[in-house]
C-alpha cells in the first residue's frame, strides 16, 4: 500500500440553527446573553461522534491486547505529563512490550505491512538504486522491484521526506512496509561485507612479494612505508572486519618460529582464524601502529593505544595492546562493541527476582553497589548497562575508568593516566567538588580508592564499581583487607552481585543427550529431568563447539539490618558465606543450574566457570559449613 496523503474538505456551508434553539426576546428581537453563550458553546463543542483522543500506538497495542487496560491508563496519565512523548517509547523504556509490537502497530495504524526482512531476499537489482550512505542515514532499504514499484522497508514510517527523496533519487513510484532496524542493520552490514570482502589467498599472496627487512633494528622508515602498502593495509582490515562478523572480543597476534599465528577469542575460547608470512609480521603490528597513533620504532616496550573505526554500520572501539616477545612483538586487539551494552538489564541474563533487587539498587540515592568476578566476566557490560537505565537529563552520572571501554553520552567520563598522576584517587577527590549524583569506578584497586567511594556514599552520593573477588559473600573480606573499618563497610555498602559468563547452546544443532554419570548428581540434586536437557552437538554455525553466545550467570547479596550486624561482629570468609546461605539466595550454581534445565547452556559450563580444583563452589561451600 502506498502512503497517500488527503486534503481537509473544502467549502463546507454550516448548518442553518434549528428554530428550537431560537430564544430571541420577544420585543427586541435580540439574542440573550445565555443565548449568546450557548451560540458560542454550540460553535466550539465537537460533534458526539469526534474523539477526543487522536488513536495511536497505544491504542492499536491495546486492541492487540499487548497491554492491558491498568497498563493502558497508567500510560495516559504518565502522557498527560510529558507531552510530545511517543508512546511506543515509554511502553518499551518501560519493558511493557517488545520494539516488533511497537513497529506491528504503527505498520497498522498507518495501513502498513509489517515484516522481518533477511538480507537473503533482498534483491540486488532493487538496492543498486540507493547507495549505502543513503540507507544509513535514512533507515530505507530497498528489498525489490514489483510491477514497475520499488519495494522499500523502513523503521520510521513517519519520515515522510526521506521516503518522497528515495521516489525522486530512484524516478519510481514507492511501496512501503514496515521492519525493524535490525534487519536494516544487517542488510547495511551484508552490504559493507560485499564491498571489502576479498580473497584471502589474493591478499597473502601480494604481500609474500613486498620487500621487508628485519634485520636492522633502526629501520622505522622502512617498515612506515611498508605499513602503508596496500596489501598490507587489506590484510589488517580484513582481520578487523572479519573478527567483528564473527563477534570475536579479541585478536591475537603471534609470532611464531615460521609463521605469524591469528586467533580470535570467541564467546571466551580462542579459536584458530588464520596464519600469515612470518616476514610480514613487522609490517603488520606497525600498520597497527600507525592506526593507534603509537611509536613504530619502539619494539623494546610493550605500548597500548585506541582506535575508532567504522564496521559495516557500527560504530566499534579497538584496544591496542603490544608486548615484545623472543620472536618479536605480540599484538593483541580488544573489540568493543557498543552494541553489546544498548541491551538493558533484562537481557545480560539475570533471573526476575534477582533483576527486580538490582534495579532497586540501581535506583537507590546512595550507597555502594558492587559487581565482583574474575577478568571478562563482564563486570563493566553489567555496570554499563546500569547506568544506561538511569536518567541522564535529571542526574549528573560521572564514571573513573581505566580505560574508558565505552563512551557514553549522557555522563561525563574520566580516563585515569597514572604517568601524570591522575590516578583513581585523585580523579574522585576533583570528582566529588563537581556535584555528583552516581559516580561509576572501574575498579577499587586500593586504600585510598576504597576509602574515598565509602566516603562519597557516606555523603550522598551512588557508587557502583567492580572488585575481584571469586564470590558476592567475600567482597565484605577484600574490603576489610584493603583497609576499610567493618563498621563503614556496614553503613555503606548496598549489595554486591557476583557474576560468571557461560556459553549457551547453539540453536542449529541442540538435540537431547545422555547426561554423564558424574555430572548426573549435581543435576539429580538440585530437581533437574535429566531425561530432558540438551546440548549442542556440533556444526558449521558454532564451528563445531556446539555453542553460540554468553550469558551471564549471577549471585547477590543485599546488605540488610541483619548483615550489618554480622559484618561488625564478625567479616571473615567464613562467617559472611554463612550468612549468606542463610539468606536462602541463589549461588552463581544455583543460577546456572536453572539455566540447564531451561536448556539455555550446559551443566559442563556450569561446573567449568564455578568449579574450584574439581569440585564445585557449591559443594566446597557445604562442606564448610559442615
Amino acid at each position: 500500500m502506498m502512503l497517500r496523503f488527503r486534503s481537509h474538505p473544502k467549502n463546507v456551508t454550516p448548518a442553518a440553527p434549528s428554530p428550537a434553539h431560537d430564544d430571541r426576546d420577544a420585543t427586541t428581537g435580540l439574542c440573550t446573553e445565555d443565548d449568546e453563550v450557548r451560540g458560542l458553546s454550540d460553535l466550539y463543542s465537537p460533534e458526539p461522534t469526534s474523539q477526543s483522543q487522536v488513536r495511536d500506538v497505544a491504542d492499536i497495542l491495546l486492541e492487540l491486547e499487548k497491554i492491558t487496560d491498568e497498563q493502558y491508563g497508567r500510560l495516559r496519565r504518565e502522557l498527560m505529563g510529558r507531552p510530545g512523548m511517543d508512546p511506543g517509547t515509554w511502553l518499551l523504556k518501560e519493558g511493557l512490550v517488545g520494539s516488533d509490537d511497537v513497529l506491528h502497530a504503527k505498520a497498522k495504524l498507518s495501513g502498513l505491512e509489517f515484516r522481518h526482512i533477511s538480507p537473503q531476499e533482498v534483491d540486488r537489482r532493487a538496492l543498486e538504486k540507493l547507495d549505502l550512505e543513503f540507507i544509513q542515514r535514512s533507515n530505507i532499504v530497498p528489498v525489490a522491484i514489483e510491477d514497475d514499484e520499488l519495494l522499500v522497508a523502513t523503521s520510521e514510517p513517519a519520515n515522510i521526506f526521506a521516503l518522497e527523496d528515495v521516489k525522486r533519487q530512484t524516478g519510481m513510484e514507492v511501496r512501503v512496509v514496515i521492519c525493524s532496524p535490525d534487519d536494516i542493520m544487517a542488510v547495511c552490514d551484508s552490504l559493507h561485507e560485499e564491498t571489502v570482502d576479498c580473497n584471502l589467498d589474493d591478499i597473502i599472496s601480494d604481500m609474500t612479494e613486498v620487500e621487508v627487512v628485519q634485520d636492522q633494528e633502526d629501520d622505522s622508515e622502512d617498515l612506515e612505508k611498508m605499513a602503508g602498502q596496500s596489501p598490507v593495509i587489506k590484510f589488517v582490515n580484513y582481520l578487523i572486519s572479519n573478527a567483528v562478523r564473527e563477534g570475536a572480543s579479541d585478536i591475537h597476534i603471534e609470532p611464531k618460529e615460521k609463521q605469524t599465528r591469528i586467533r580470535y577469542r570467541i564467546d571466551g575460547v580462542l579459536f584458530d582464524a588464520m596464519q600469515a608470512p612470518l616476514k610480514m609480521h613487522p609490517a603488520i603490528v606497525s600498520r597497527i601502529k600507525i592506526m593507534a597513533n603509537l611509536d613504530i620504532s619502539e619494539r623494546r616496550l610493550p605500548q597500548d593505544g585506541k582506535v575508532s573505526a567504522i564496521v559495516g554500520s557500527r560504530a566499534i572501539d579497538l584496544r591496542i595492546s603490544t608486548l615484545p616477545t623472543n620472536r618479536g612483538e605480540k599484538t593483541v586487539i580488544r573489540v568493543l562493541d557498543s552494541k553489546s551494552i544498548a541491551r538493558g538489564l533484562e537481557h545480560v541474563g539475570m533471573e526476575p527476582d534477582v533483576c527486580q533487587a538490582f534495579a532497586e539498587q540501581v535506583a537507590l540515592p546512595h550507597g555502594i553497589l558492587l559487581v565482583t568476578g574474575p577478568t571478562g566476566s563482564g563486570k563493566s557490560t553489567t555496570l554499563y548497562s546500569a547506568l544506561c537505565e538511569m536518567d541522564g537529563d535529571k542526574l549528573n552520572i560521572s564514571t573513573v575508568e581505566d580505560p574508558v571501554e565505552y563512551e557514553l553520552d549522557f555522563c561525563n567520563q574520566v580516563h585515569v593516566n597514572d604517568k601524570v598522576g591522575l590516578t583513581f584517587a585523585a580523579a574522585l577527590r576533583s570528582l566529588l567538588r563537581q556535584d555528583p549524583d552516581v559516580i561509576m569506578i572501574g575498579e577499587i584497586r586500593d586504600n585510598e580508592t576504597a576509602r574515598i567511594a565509602v566516603q562519597a556514599a557516606l555523603t550522598g552520593h551512588l557508587v557502583l564499581s567492580t572488585l575481584h573477588t571469586n564470590d558476592a559473600a567475600t567482597s565484605v573480606t577484600r574490603l576489610v583487607n584493603i583497609g576499610i573499618d567493618p563498621y563503614l563497610i556496614a553503613a555503606s555498602l548496598n549489595a554486591a552481585v557476583a557474576q560468571r559468563l557461560v556459553r549457551k547452546i547453539c540453536p542449529k544443532c541442540r538435540e537431547i543427550y545422555q547426561v554423564p554419570d558424574n555430572q548426573r548428581r549435581y543435576l539429580e540434586r538440585a530437581g533437574v529431568n535429566v531425561k530432558e536437557l540438551v546440548h549442542g552437538a556440533g556444526c558449521d554455525a558454532c564451528r563445531g563447539s556446539g555453542y553460540v553466545g554468553r550469558v551471564g550467570i549471577f549471585e547477590m547479596i543485599v546488605i540488610d539490618d541483619r548483615f550489618r550486624e554480622i559484618i561488625n561482629q564478625d567479616s571473615s570468609v567464613a562467617s559472611m558465606r554463612r550468612a549468606f546461605h542463610e539468606s536462602g539466595r541463589d549461588t552463581l550454581f544455583d543460577d546456572g543450574i536453572k539455566k540447564v534445565a531451561k536448556g539455555i547452556t550446559t551443566i559442563e559450563e556450569v561446573l567449568r566457570v564455578t568449579e574450584v580444583y574439581g569440585r564445585s563452589e557449591d559443594e566446597v561451600f557445604v562442606e564448610n559449613l559442615e
